[in-house]
């Protein structure tokens, strides 16, 4: 079966002065719009209990070009800025959707400066992209090739808080194609001490990109934090210096996730892991910035489309499995386990690592829920007292 797989290639660009200014420009009347479309939408609720969609927004911006006011929107390609209405088309679907928050305003100063041109708005041809309202083309670092034939179907501009300016380009990469079947399964579980524990014992050391920067980080926070609020020369430089530091630790930290990820898919066919809580776990304010590092969240994420990418499974086991406290060996759960215990032995007379025997206990629980469909749950909600992690024969039947 073919697949038809869009991936988003990002490239770094150094741009003109006139095409920074262009850009700029282009960044502050997107989000003008969508603070005013949203204030519309939101006012139109709050008054006449109106659910206003994207073509009334459309036909609003109409008007606001026309005014004196905002006569300045006519300066800037408008496909950004009807790109952004449909943005907020989906932020509210998504929020009635209950999969997300109420959308929020726009700020100059914190939100992510980006805009997105379809294919009426750019030209790229012979490996030379241009945007609309610029006369020369962009001058991209192809760090690596586009897919051959690729045709960008959008193409988003963006500069991040460390001044950089980055150029990503949607395509179809006829490249991606599901991987041969292997029959390897294997559990995985993510920690602090080490950042993965396979069920094959292997240990992944935990790099702490954030830890090997904190001094250099701390220094820089401190030097920001002098400075006088406002939008001084000083205070701009010493946010830069910031934001680089930032920057390359979350650059580092990428790079790793994207190397294990890729390895651990490409290698196994059915991948379990655990369906942790990120978001309440980093409430715990001792391990808030471990947690944070290690990017749990940002490693299952990248798991599961490069899986649905190359035709692997990614099973999450439920957050309340008792993978630490439950012997691999016997299925005899432990009362408690505390986090300062890493080895400990079962009354069965097995000593086990704590992260390999969860990891352990992870895979069993996913593959029986893949052979007959048990649900993983704690093992004191289910009857008997027996766990669904597998499904053997009690040793008291004939």
């Amino acid at each position: 079966m073919t697949t038809h797989v869009k991936r988003a290639f990002k490239y770094r660009f150094c741009p003109t002065d006139a095409q920074a200014a262009e850009l700029s420009r282009t960044f502050g009347c997107v989000r003008k719009v969508y603070n005013m479309a949203l204030a519309a939408r939101t006012q139109a609720w709050v008054t006449r209990q109106e659910r206003v969609n994207y073509n009334a927004t459309s036909a609003m911006l109409t008007a606001w070009k026309k005014t004196e006011e905002l006569a300045y929107l006519n300066d800037v390609s408008s496909v950004p800025l009807q790109q952004t209405l449909r943005h907020l088309q989906t932020a509210f679907t998504h929020f009635f959707g209950k999969r997300a928050k109420y959308p929020r305003f726009k700020s100059r100063k914190k939100s992510r400066r980006s805009a997105e041109y379809t294919t009426s708005a750019f030209r790229f041809r012979d490996g030379k992209l241009t945007l609309a309202k610029m006369t020369e083309p962009l001058a991209v670092v192809w760090s690596r090739p586009l897919p051959e034939g690729a045709k960008p179907s959008t193409v988003t501009v963006s500069q991040d808080p460390a001044g950089r300016w980055f150029v990503s380009l949607l395509c179809e990469d006829p490249s991606v194609q599901p991987l041969p079947a292997t029959g390897q399964a294997i559990g995985v579980d993510v920690g602090l001490n080490h950042l993965l524990t396979l069920s094959t014992g292997e240990k992944i050391a935990n790099p702490r990109h954030e830890r090997r920067d904190r001094a250099r980080l701390a220094k820089a926070q401190r030097n920001l934090a002098r400075k006088a609020r406002g939008e001084g020369a000083n205070r701009r430089k010493a946010r830069l210096k910031a934001a680089k530091i930032h920057a390359r630790i979350a650059d580092r930290r990428r790079d790793t996730l994207h190397k294990l990820t890729t390895r651990l898919v490409r290698e196994n066919q059915t991948l379990v892991i655990e369906d942790l809580t990120v978001r309440n776990m980093v409430k715990n304010r001792t391990l808030a910035r471990a947690i944070s590092d290690a990017a749990w969240s940002e490693f299952r994420s990248m798991l599961e489309y490069k899986a649905a990418w190359y035709g692997r499974e990614v099973i999450a086991v439920d957050r309340w499995f008792p993978s630490s406290r439950l012997c691999s060996a016997c299925n005899t759960l432990q009362d408690t386990m505390p986090l300062h215990v890493r080895t400990w032995t079962c009354d069965c007379g097995v000593t086990h690592d704590r992260d390999v025997n969860a990891a352990h206990n992870l895979l069993a629980a996913g593959l029986a829920v893949t052979v007959c469909g048990a649900g993983v749950r704690p093992q004191r909600s289910t009857p008997d007292g027996q766990s669904a992690t597998k499904q053997k024969p009690s040793r008291r039947e004939p």
